[in-house]
């Protein structure tokens, strides 16, 4: 099995970092993998007491192949700072797996988006592979494809990133020639559309929005856990976009994931779940991706 580099981003949460890095040394394969943080610089002089404190224990950690920190001059924002070390990274070692600094993992994490790297390298319509899975109300399958990508705990291949377009106006210009504005907003349960109009308007700063709007345009798939491998423990309020919210909170996986090819389709099914729970908590749900997905 080839082991993708894991890409960190970090910013000014020593704690939460720390608690990101101990459980992915948890994992199986950590020991063999190669462990890429990169740190954004600070926005104002006083956060760069956090910042260096992210960055002491960072060059202090320990229990992987290799770790190597990517220390930015200056503050280039979440998402300039994911989509340029994406960039880099994934055009040096040909994949990567992505996580930011509160992103806690299964022990179990390492090697789901290892081996489905593997077992999907070759299938042009296998653009990610992702490591959470929101709570919904009915069972899902071991694994199974949604259109489109997504953003907390995920896998790509040179191939896949290539395909993102960082013009949201030109993302917005194809889905409305295409008339897939109602689909890409999960048949209405959640107005991501606006959420890319909000982005080209300079209303957040959104990578996510663009990389869901890419994939979900080329008819991409990405294929996620039953059992999430993934738990956010951002939502505290602590960082920029993230204020104190349990309700995307997961039960990650004490056991691993079961990973065989199935049929590179999406789930109706699981589809349904997602935009079920969408539309059920679609107040709490406007709230919660204003700051997740970097709203202003």
């Amino acid at each position: 099995m080839k082991l993708a580099p894991i890409a960190m981003f970090v910013y000014k949460r020593p704690q939460h970092a720390l608690r990101t890095i101990e459980a992915l040394k948890r994992n199986d394969l950590a020991a063999a993998s190669d462990l890429i943080v990169v740190s954004d610089g600070p926005k104002t002089e006083d956060d760069r007491v956090l910042v260096d404190k992210v960055r002491a224990d960072v060059a202090r950690t320990d229990g992987f192949r290799s770790v190597t920190l990517v220390e930015r001059e200056c503050n280039y924002g979440l998402a300039e700072s994911i989509i340029s070390g994406v960039t880099d990274i994934v055009n040096t070692h040909g994949r990567i797996i992505v996580l930011e600094d509160d992103m806690v993992t299964s022990p179990y994490f390492l090697r789901y988006m290892n081996e489905a790297l593997d077992l999907y390298e070759n299938d042009e319509d296998v653009i990610s592979i992702h490591g959470y899975v929101y709570p919904v109300k009915g069972r899902l399958p071991e694994t199974f494809f949604l259109r489109g990508a997504d953003c907390w705990g995920w896998a790509t291949w040179k191939r896949g990133w290539a395909l993102f377009e960082p013009d949201g106006g030109k993302l917005l210009i194809e889905l409305k020639e295409q008339h897939l504005e109602r689909e890409f907003d999960f048949n209405g349960a959640y107005p991501y559309t606006t959420m890319l109009r909000n982005q080209i308007g300079g209303r957040n700063d959104s990578w996510a929005i663009r990389w869901y709007a890419s994939a979900f345009l080329k008819n991409k798939l990405t294929l996620y856990p039953g059992t999430s491998l993934v738990h956010n423990i951002g939502l505290d309020a602590s960082g920029t976009h993230c204020g104190n919210i349990s309700a995307f909170d997961a039960q990650l996986a004490v056991v691993p994931v079961y990973l065989e090819k199935i049929a590179v389709k999406e789930d109706k099914n699981a589809r349904a779940f997602m935009a079920l729970s969408l539309s059920s908590s679609c107040s709490l749900l406007k709230r919660i991706w204003r700051m997740l997905w970097g709203w202003s």
